[in-house]
């Protein structure tokens, strides 16, 4: 079985969760014997793993090669136009009009570089949805030149591109949906956005949730039928405590921690209300906020106004081995979110001997039983959940040794057991 996935960012080039599980389920697909990977971003750096599958960047697509399947391609998905006064096109400098009212609804125009190819940041920036746009357009190249079975397309943004992969080919089409924009806004939809959720999900022949809290929505908010939409659980990657035993702490006081980030899906604002009502209590405490986001400014000043900026530290968006130092230096971790499609980041910490705090309103809550679980709203539990954790070493212990046994069982090749039925499933 061969699968063309369509992700959004591969290691070690992430910014947050769904590149680390598009690269843990990758690496447990790998695994099964008869499934052969093309992972396809916007823009390969060069520098990635590509021992567990073979690695299509976008941004490495010839414009001849979509010449060379211009007719085929307006034929099944959309139509190309080239501005009249433009010379012809394996022009490396010409623009060309991407069309697709189906898809987009507006004329986009795309710039070839001087190699012949489109051009990507692969990064979340102000021209996100053109970028979206432009990788739907050489998915349709790709998936004419690779072989394969079956199509899968990680998240909102690689929708359009599964969608432009399957009118192409004819093959079948899985989405998996990490997130959606209820989750990501707090209920202020985006319109566009769930313009492209809704057409991706439409067009699946089945559809992928990380959690029974993200298959609900998708359900009522979306109208999709129960029968097409299948839970499967995210998973943690082993790590190696040889390497993570190195890394001390340098304080005596204890270090709670809240990672992730500082939007307002995050709940960052219930962990900052939190730690002053647990300062109350107990000075031998320090607070640390690792992430970036809209609201840090925000926590930034909410943390000097409660008079406890000299207890609390910002240090700014970590990944890789930085999240594992940071854990490593931890006596608890927090993850208040106001709405967690599921949330690998307590497994980490989990994994790393590190007692967790959760949302009731989290996926990963679905399947975890050694972790406190409160409302992200109930800033008195959550305060109440700190200080016991904090103060109670026996309990401590008891989170430490249960939850790292019971992670320990939460691995990706389950996961990618479970993904591989639903190929079959959908292929047969």
């Amino acid at each position: 079985m061969k699968v063309l996935m369509f992700g959004w960012e591969f290691p070690p080039h992430i910014s947050g969760g769904l590149g680390t599980a598009c690269y843990g389920l990758t690496k447990g697909l790998s695994k099964i014997d008869d499934l052969d990977i093309i992972f396809v971003v916007p823009k390969a750096y060069g520098d990635e793993d590509e021992s567990k599958m073979k690695l299509v960047g976008a941004n490495n697509t010839h414009i001849k090669q979509i010449q060379e399947h211009i007719r085929k391609f307006k034929s099944k998905h959309t139509y190309l136009e080239v501005e009249s006064e433009l010379i012809p096109y394996n022009d490396p400098d010409e623009y060309y009009t991407f069309r697709n009212s189906k898809l987009f609804g507006k004329n986009k125009l795309f710039k070839v570089n001087s190699e012949g190819k489109l051009e990507f940041t692969g990064k979340y920036g102000a021209n996100l949805i053109e970028e979206i746009y432009k990788y739907a357009y050489v998915a349709s190249t790709i998936s004419m030149d690779n072989e394969h079975d079956i199509i899968h397309a990680h998240d909102w943004l690689c929708y359009p591109a599964g969608i432009a992969a399957k009118e192409v080919s004819g093959k079948p089409l899985v989405v998996h949906v990490h997130a959606t924009d209820f989750d990501r806004s707090g209920g202020s939809v985006n319109p566009k956005v769930f313009e492209i959720e809704k057409m991706g999900m439409d067009a699946a022949d089945k559809i992928i949730a990380v959690s029974n809290l993200t298959r609900n929505i998708i359900i009522e908010k979306y109208g999709q039928d129960p029968s097409k939409v299948e839970t499967v659980y995210n998973a943690v990657e082993p790590v190696s405590y040889e390497q993570k035993q190195a890394n001390k702490k340098g304080v005596k006081e204890k270090v709670v921690t809240f990672l992730g980030r500082i939007t307002m899906q995050k709940g960052p604002e219930y962990f900052v209300e939190a730690a002053n009502a647990v300062l109350k209590r107990t000075n031998n405490v320090r607070f640390v906020m690792a992430g970036s986001g809209d609201m840090l400014e925000k926590m930034v000043a909410r943390a000097a106004q409660l008079g406890i900026s000299d207890r609390f530290h910002f240090t700014g968006f970590l990944k890789g081995d930085d999240v594992f130092k940071m854990f490593e230096i931890s006596d608890v971790y927090v993850m208040p979110s106001v709405s967690e499609p599921f949330g690998i980041s307590p497994l980490e910490a989990m994994q790393s001997n590190v007692p967790v705090i959760i949302s009731k309103q989290s996926g990963v809550s679905e399947i975890l039983t050694h972790a406190i679980k409160v409302d992200y709203w109930d800033i008195d539990a959550l305060a109440d959940a700190i200080y016991g954790i904090i103060k109670y070493d026996s309990l401590s212990r008891v989170f430490k040794e249960k939850g790292k046994e019971e992670v320990d069982n939460l691995k990706w090749t389950n996961a990618a057991r479970h993904v591989h039925q639903v190929y079959s499933t959908v292929i047969n």
